[in-house]
């Protein structure tokens, strides 16, 4: 009787989600704006894709970049590849046609994708931060302070937080109850939007999303204070100018990056959710969302030697390759043809001569 009652409620619940849509709003108050911003945005994620898997193809094509360092690199551009992808496509679709809705599965794969790729960057940059006080402090024992078990152990815990936390939050968003029509004031399925238009407590749900947040958010930047306070300490023990600017340079992308991400983050916490502030969320939002999964690569390659260097060998290479296949054969025929006309002038000679 127990299981009988338990596959009830399963199906009850699954006819009651069965005709639940979202509306995602978006930016369709501004529909003057709908084209420059599709432009915009496809440029955007045109950027984030060619910059993230271009990143991962220089690291692996490069021995000199296969190092703790990049190991994390190539990874966080997966991440930002993956994220970029969960969001940016509805995005775009959303500013070229009218229907706006997304289903309920939509929408909870979408949150649940996003959560993971989020909270992983997370702790990502907290390993990188990490990997540089260990490269700052005790560089002679980097190599086997962070040996590839390590690597791929904290690149491996990274992942499965979140993935742990990313199912904890989406069961218990399956376990509110919706009805018909949602209208989310946003571009994404985030928790917040999905838990205000249910029709059931949302306690349980801000009270473990509040949790989860500060927990992931705090420790995540404890571990990156704390290292780079060790890095600050290490530096200015050292003796001469130039190992200064040599250790800050190591670290300036990564603190870049982490300075973007983190100071977004804590503008979101700290806007309160109201009527007069959607816009302002919204944007900080894209930014969160879009903006910065194409702006890590750019960081990263514009202010890295090896990776500048890399990418300017297989462009020059690839160069060279273009250009020897269109002039090498010009230049058979051109060999062909002096030939040939030395051949009709020794011809000549012989008929004159005779």
């Amino acid at each position: 009787m127990t299981n009988s009652k338990k596959v009830s409620a399963l199906w009850n619940q699954g006819n009651q989600t069965a005709g639940v849509t979202f509306i995602l709003l978006g930016f369709s108050e501004f529909p003057e704006l709908q084209v420059p911003l599709f432009l915009m945005f496809l440029t955007i994620y045109t950027v984030t894709v060619l910059g993230n898997t271009g990143m991962i193809l220089v690291i692996r094509f490069n021995p000199k970049l296969h190092t703790p360092m990049y190991f994390f690199l190539s990874h966080l551009s997966f991440i930002d590849f993956c994220y970029s992808t969960v969001v940016t496509p509805k995005l775009l679709e959303n500013l070229v046609v009218e229907d706006r809705t997304i289903s309920f599965t939509g929408c909870i794969m979408q949150f649940f994708f996003a959560c993971i790729f989020v909270v992983t960057e997370t702790f990502m940059l907290a390993v990188m931060a990490y990997d540089r006080f260990v490269a700052v402090c005790n560089p002679l024992l980097y190599t086997v302070a962070m040996s590839q078990k390590l690597c791929y152990l904290l690149v491996g815990a990274s992942y499965s937080w979140g993935l742990v936390c990313s199912l904890t939050l989406t069961y218990f968003l399956l376990k509110l109850s919706f009805q018909g029509n949602n209208i989310i004031n946003n571009f994404i399925c985030e928790h917040a939007a999905i838990v205000a238009v249910s029709h059931s407590d949302p306690y349980i749900n801000q009270k473990i999303i509040l949790v989860s947040a500060t927990f992931n958010e705090i420790s995540s930047l404890v571990i990156i204070l704390a290292s780079y306070v060790f890095i600050f300490i290490t530096i200015m023990k050292m003796p001469s100018t130039g190992g200064h600017h040599k250790a800050f340079s190591t670290c300036a992308s990564h603190l870049t990056t982490i300075t973007i991400f983190h100071g977004t983050i804590l503008f979101l916490y700290c806007v309160p959710v109201t009527k007069s502030s959607w816009l302002l969320v919204k944007v900080a939002s894209v930014f969160y969302t879009v903006v910065i999964p194409m702006l890590n690569p750019l960081i990263y390659s514009l202010r890295n030697k090896d990776v500048k260097e890399t990418v300017g060998k297989l462009i020059n290479t690839k160069y060279f390759k273009i250009s020897s296949m269109h002039f090498y054969p010009y230049s058979i025929l051109l060999k062909e043809d002096s030939i040939s006309i030395l051949g009709s002038l020794d011809n000549l000679k012989v008929f004159f001569l005779h």
